[in-house]
C-alpha cells in the first residue's frame, strides 16, 4: 500500500506549486517524488533495458542535491526568481525522464523495438534537458557543498558520455525485423524467425502476449490515424505471436468500444475456472490435458498443431497428446450459464475436434490428389492453389503434409517446366516454414532438385529456391546435406548476380550454411570472398552488415582467413570503421578482431591504415558493443607491441654480446 501512494504521489507530480513563499520547496517535494516513483518502475523493455536502468540509477544521484535544497529553508529560496526558474526547467526534464521511463516499462514492445532509433533519440533529449537544468543551478548561491556539487558533476559527465553513444539493438534483432516488415517480400518470414523475436521481445507467453495487446491498443487509441501503417504492422505481427503461442484470436484495431472488447468486459464477471488459459474465454467444450490442466479443446489442439509438446500454462513437457472431455467442469459451466442467463458462444458445426473446417481438409485432400493429375492444367492450379494455402497459415502446412502432399510437390520439381517449378518450390518454401515440414522435404531428396532450379531455373524460381534452402539448412542435419548437394556454389552466384532480393535470399542462406566448418571451405572455394567484397563496396546495395556477418564466420577458418589476406581487405576494414553506421562499426571489429588474433601482421596493417585513432575514439563513444571490441583489439595490440620490442631488444643485446 505504501508503494501504492509512493507512485501514485509521483504521478501527481506535475501540479503546479503554490505562489506563496514554500512554492519552490513544493516543487522540490515534487521532485523528490518523481525520482521514488521512478525507481518504483519494472519491467523495462528488453530492447531499452540498459538505457532505463542506466537513466533511473543517474536519477537517484540527484536525491541528495535536492535534499540540501529543500533542508536550506524558504527565506533564502524565495529571493532569487532566477532559482525558480532554474528548479521549474529541473522538474521539466524530470518530468520528461519520467514519461520516457513509464513508456519503456509499459508501453509495447512491438512498438518500443520498431522505434529504438527514435527512442534512443528521446533518451537522448531528455539527458540534453537534465544537463541543461543542472548547468543553470546556482550552485553558490544556495550553498551547496562540495561533496554534493561533486556528485553532480559526476551525473553531468555521465549524462554527457551517455549522449555522445548511440546504442543500437543487436543486429539479429534488427534483421529479423527487416525480414518481417519488408513490403518486397511477399513471402512468410520463417517460423524460426518470428519464433527468434518473439523470444527477444519477451512475447512468447501467454500473459505477455495478454499485456501487449492491451499496450497496443492503448498505442492506437493515443496515436489515432497516425502512422496507420505501422500500427497494422504492430498488430499484424502480434497476430503471428499469438499463432505461434497457440491463440488464434485477430486484434481488432477500431478502439476500445468494439464487440470485441464488450464481450471482454462480460467475461470479467464469468468465475476465473471457467475460462480456457489460452484464449481467457468461457469454455464451451473443455477438454484435459496430461499434465491434469484444463483447455478449451479447439485452442489446444492449435497449440499441439503447431509442434508445441508442453502445457502452456505449465511449461511442463506433455507426457502423450491424449485430450479428454471435462464432464464435470463443462456441466458446472452450463449450470452457471443457465442461473446467470449468460448465452455460451456458438461453435461452428463443420468445425472437428481439431478446430479444422471439413470443408477445408477435404479442398486440400482434393489438391493433394489433383498433384498426380494426366491434365496440366490441374496439376498447375493445384499446386499455385496449395502455394497459398501453405503461405496462409502453420494449421494448412501441417494438413497438406499430413494429407500426403509433400512427395508428389518434391517429384514436380524435376517437371520439365519453368512455370511449374517455379510454384513447386515455393510452394515447398512456404511448407518447409513448419519444423517437421523441414524433416519431410528433405527425407523426399528435395535438395538436390532444389538446388538444380537455383542453378537453371527463373530469376524468381532461383531467389525462392535460395530462401528454400535457407528455411531447410535451419536443421543442421540438412545443413550438410545441402552442401554434399553441391548447392554452396549456385547461392555464391546468385550473391554475385542476383537481383538485390536474389543477393539477400544468398546471403542469409549462405550465412546459415557456413556455421557448418566444412561448407565454409566450400564457400571459400567458390569464390565467396570477391563476392562479399563487392557488396562492402557497392553501399547502395544495402548488405554491409550481412557481408561482414558472413566474413566473421569465414575468419575462424584457416582457408578463410589466408583468403581474406590475400585482399586489400583490410584497408576496406578500417574504412568502416572509420565511416561506417553503428552496426557497420560493430561488425568490422569483430572481423578485425578474429583475423588479429590469428595472425599480427593484420594488426600492423591496419595501425598503417590509421585504425588506432578511431579505435580510441569508439572505446569513448562507440555502442557497448563497439566499446567491448574496440579495447579488445587495443589491448591485442598493445601485447603485440610489448612483445616486438622485447623481440629488438633481445636481438640488441645478442648483437652487442657478439
Amino acid at each position: 500500500m505504501e508503494r501504492q501512494r509512493v507512485v501514485e504521489r509521483g504521478e501527481k507530480a506535475g501540479v503546479s506549486s503554490s505562489s506563496n513563499g514554500g512554492g519552490e520547496v513544493d516543487v522540490v517535494v515534487e521532485m523528490m517524488d518523481v525520482i521514488e516513483a521512478v525507481g518504483l518502475y519494472v519491467g523495462y523493455r528488453r530492447t531499452q533495458r540498459k538505457e532505463c536502468l542506466n537513466l533511473a540509477r543517474r536519477l537517484k544521484l540527484l536525491l541528495p542535491l535536492l535534499e540540501e535544497i529543500k533542508e536550506i529553508g524558504n527565506y533564502k529560496l524565495v529571493s532569487s526568481e532566477g532559482l525558480k526558474t532554474s528548479l521549474d526547467n529541473l522538474k521539466k526534464a524530470l518530468l520528461g525522464a519520467k514519461k520516457l521511463l513509464k513508456k519503456c516499462s509499459c508501453g509495447s514492445k512491438i512498438y518500443l523495438a520498431m522505434e529504438s532509433e527514435a527512442v534512443m533519440s528521446s533518451f537522448h533529449a531528455v539527458y540534453e534537458k537534465l544537463n541543461q537544468a543542472l548547468d543553470d543551478l546556482p550552485y553558490d548561491e544556495l550553498g551547496i557543498s562540495v561533496e554534493v556539487k561533486e556528485q553532480v558533476e559526476l551525473t553531468r559527465m555521465q549524462l554527457k558520455r551517455a549522449k555522445k553513444r548511440s546504442d543500437t539493438q543487436d543486429i539479429e534483432l534488427a534483421m529479423d525485423l527487416m525480414v518481417v516488415f519488408s513490403k518486397k517480400d511477399d513471402r512468410n518470414a520463417d517460423s524460426a524467425i518470428l519464433e527468434r523475436l518473439a523470444i527477444k521481445l519477451e512475447l512468447h507467453a501467454i500473459p505477455d502476449l495478454k499485456a501487449e495487446e492491451i499496450a497496443v491498443r492503448k498505442l492506437v487509441k493515443e496515436r489515432g490515424v497516425q502512422n496507420a501503417e505501422s500500427m497494422q504492422q504492430i498488430n499484424d505481427l502480434l497476430g503471428k505471436f499469438k499463432q505461434i503461442a497457440g491463440v488464434d484470436e485477430t486484434i481488432v484495431l477500431d478502439g476500445p468500444f468494439s464487440s470485441k472488447s464488450l464481450q471482454r468486459c462480460r467475461s470479467l464477471l464469468i468465475p476465473h475456472e471457467f475460462l480456457c488459459p489460452i484464449t481467457l474465454e468461457i469454455m464451451v467444450d473443455p477438454v484435459i490435458v496430461a499434465t491434469g490442466q484444463t483447455y478449451e479443446r479447439e485452442s489446444i489442439q492449435k497449440w499441439l498443431n503447431s509442434n508445441h509438446r508442453t502445457c502452456p500454462k505449465t511449461g511442463q513437457t506433455l507426457g502423450h497428446l491424449s485430450l479428454a472431455s471435462n464432464f464435470a467442469l463443462r456441466n458446472l459451466i452450463q449450470e452457471w450459464c443457465e442461473k446467470n442467463n449468460y448465452e455460451l458462444p456458438k461453435k461452428d458445426a463443420c468445425l472437428g475436434s481439431d478446430g479444422v473446417s471439413a470443408e477445408l481438409k477435404e479442398e486440400i485432400s482434393s489438391l493433394v490428389q489433383n498433384l498426380s493429375s494426366c491434365e496440366f492444367e490441374v496439376r498447375r492450379e493445384a499446386i499455385k492453389k496449395i502455394r497459398m494455402l501453405a503461405k496462409e497459415n502453420p494449421d494448412n502446412r501441417i494438413l497438406i503434409a499430413n494429407y500426403g502432399g509433400i512427395p508428389p510437390l518434391v517429384q514436380l520439381l524435376s517437371y520439365q517446366d519453368p512455370n511449374i517449378q517455379e510454384h513447386t518450390v515455393t510452394a515447398l518454401l512456404n511448407l518447409s516454414i513448419d519444423e517437421t515440414n523441414k524433416k519431410l522435404v528433405a527425407r523426399e531428396g528435395a535438395i538436390p532438385a532444389i538446388v538444380k532450379i537455383l542453378q537453371h531455373g527463373t530469376n524468381e524460381a532461383r531467389e525462392n529456391s535460395a530462401a528454400a534452402l535457407f528455411s531447410l539448412s535451419m536443421l543442421d542435419e540438412n545443413k550438410v546435406l545441402i552442401g554434399a548437394s553441391n548447392g554452396i556454389r549456385p547461392l555464391v552466384h546468385l550473391l554475385q548476380n542476383g537481383t538485390i532480393r536474389g543477393k539477400k535470399d544468398a546471403a542469409t542462406a549462405l550465412f546459415n550454411l557456413s556455421l557448418n566448418q566444412t561448407n565454409k571451405s566450400r564457400a571459400i572455394k567458390a569464390g565467396i570472398i570477391p563476392a562479399l567484397l563487392h557488396l562492402l563496396e557497392e553501399k547502395n546495395l544495402g548488405m554491409i552488415d550481412e557481408a561482414l556477418s558472413i566474413f566473421l564466420l569465414l575468419a575462424s577458418h584457416p582457408e578463410g582467413r589466408n583468403e581474406i589476406g590475400k585482399l586489400s581487405f583490410i584497408k576496406t576494414l578500417v574504412e568502416i570503421i572509420r565511416n561506417g553506421t553503428p552496426k557497420n562499426k560493430e561488425c568490422a571489429l569483430s572481423v578485425l578482431l578474429q583475423l588479429g588474433l590469428h595472425n599480427s601482421s593484420i594488426i600492423l596493417a591496419a595501425l598503417q591504415y590509421g585504425v588506432y585513432e578511431h579505435l580510441v575514439e569508439l572505446t569513448k563513444s562507440g555502442t557497448n558493443r563497439a566499446q567491448r571490441k574496440a579495447n579488445s583489439i587495443l589491448q591485442h595490440m598493445n601485447g603485440y607491441m610489448q612483445a616486438r620490442r622485447r623481440l629488438l631488444l633481445k636481438r640488441s643485446y645478442q648483437a652487442n654480446g657478439s
